[in-house]
């Protein structure tokens, strides 16, 4: 393995020169850092990331906490896209990725011990259950962390605008000339409370009233559990004209218990989902659908948890919500 101390002899410098000049210091010449770097490349020189640890005190390693209710993992589309944006964002400041488990072989440990294990300098949580014991005591412990869609007092979270989200769906669906607007929601959490609360205050400002049948309590990422609540929405003696359904995977459960009980969209039902995921778009017709900013929220993400890594004494506690848009589709019929 080539070191500095190969390059600075080739070169007929110091090691503390070679190293400035890798380190693009400034107090070297411009013509001296070129041929420092281009000996290093030819010599095939690699810095060496222990070393680097040594002497910064951080790894350049990140640690990824993702475990989603359905067990979809990485095939989870919407937070796929978030994790992704944030990878390249987080690999373009120099930071590796490493995945948080409490499995090591045959040994046990919790998040916090094999983020320590693995040494990570910060944790980004996603998508899993803030409740459980485990998660808290990353939560409460010493390394930086930035949740996504979920908010801890003492923690920097990266939010999707599930209120104005839910809002704007809402008066998009109405004003295609529909009142009677059911609601399929996922699993409780944060996300699936500010979703319901701006769901019911949404229609409350639009003078709707509608019955307690039309809300369903689901599962996110779960075409089959949606596709049953579907089926106990259509049996309804005066059924809803709209579904709204969890998530854009989820619709398309909902999507086929619709078509196997002979109905047409949207001509017998409209329908629409969340997310804004490719599928969505890919479907005939389209899905109506919210979008979220995917690289918004993954970029975001990355920038404020290497902010503080890199600066804890100005860390400052922040609640960054991310917008996103109504995507219009086919699964709306306008009414009147």
């Amino acid at each position: 393995m080539v070191s500095i101390k190969d390059i600075s002899i080739r070169c007929g410098v110091s090691i503390a020169t070679v190293s400035k000049a890798l380190n693009d210091h400034n107090d070297i010449g411009q013509a001296t850092k070129e041929h420092i770097r281009k000996v290093a490349k030819e010599m095939g020189y690699f810095p060496n990331s222990s070393a680097r640890a040594l002497k910064t005190n951080r790894t350049y390693n990140i640690g990824v906490l993702f475990v989603d209710e359905a067990q979809s993992g990485l095939t989870h589309e919407y937070f796929g896209n978030v994790l992704d944006n944030f990878k390249v964002q987080a690999e373009q400041k120099g930071y590796d990725i490493t995945f948080i488990n409490k499995n090591m072989g045959h040994k046990k440990m919790s998040y916090y011990e094999h983020s320590k294990y693995r040494g990570v300098d910060g944790v980004v949580i996603a998508c899993i259950d803030f409740s459980d014991p485990d998660v808290i005591e990353l939560i409460n412990g010493e390394l930086p962390v930035v949740t996504i869609d979920h908010v801890f007092d003492n923690r920097t979270a990266i939010i999707s605008d599930n209120v104005k989200g839910m809002k704007d769906l809402i008066t998009y669906i109405h004003g295609k000339g529909h009142s009677k607007i059911a609601y399929i929601h996922g699993a409780d959490s944060s996300v699936t409370r500010n979703r319901v609360g701006s769901f019911y205050k949404t229609l409350g400002e639009l003078g709707i009233d509608i019955p307690d049948d039309y809300v369903k309590s689901g599962i996110y990422h779960d075409p089959i559990t949606t596709a049953k609540l579907t089926e106990d929405l259509l049996e309804l003696k005066d059924r809803p004209t709209c579904i709204i359904f969890p998530d854009d995977f989820s619709a398309i459960g909902g999507i086929n218990a619709i078509k196997k009980m002979g109905l047409r969209i949207p001509e017998d039902i409209s329908v629409a989902g969340y997310d804004g995921i490719l599928l969505s778009q890919v479907l005939d017709p389209q899905l109506t659908t919210y979008k979220q900013n995917t690289t918004v929220l993954g970029k975001s993400a990355a920038d404020k948890l290497i902010e503080l890594i890199e600066n804890p004494k100005a860390a400052i506690i922040e609640r960054i919500v991310i917008e996103g848009e109504v995507m219009e589709g086919g699964t709306i019929k306008k009414l009147y």
